[in-house]
């Protein structure tokens, strides 16, 4: 079931609030990487969940993911959001493609 959380947005259905994990400006090596030069980020951490789905019968269907997890996204899937000059991602669980595990 959906949990309260302290962004102010409630996903609906089977969308998943995430927040992307910034990747580092530096590599190992010591190389600045420029900001055109970096890809989207696809890790994110899983900030709320939705409503949830249901099956043919009306059971709901609980979702893979918990509030916490960090998670592989698809590069392109989701609506971007700003709340407070922060950028969440509203995606669908099917958009997920893992959990990290560590």
């Amino acid at each position: 079931m959906a949990e309260k959380n302290k962004v102010g947005i409630q996903p609906l259905g089977d969308r998943v609030l995430v927040q992307h994990i910034e990747e580092a400006n530096q590599t190992k090596g010591g190389i600045i990487i420029p900001d055109a030069a970096k890809e989207k980020p696809t890790e994110a951490k899983v900030i709320a969940l939705g409503t949830g789905r249901k099956d043919e019968d009306g059971k709901a269907i609980p979702f893979n993911v918990k509030v916490g997890d960090i998670v592989l996204t698809s590069k392109y899937g989701g609506t971007e959001v700003n709340v407070n000059d922060h950028k969440y991602l509203l995606i669908r669980e099917d958009d997920i493609l893992g959990i990290l595990t560590k």
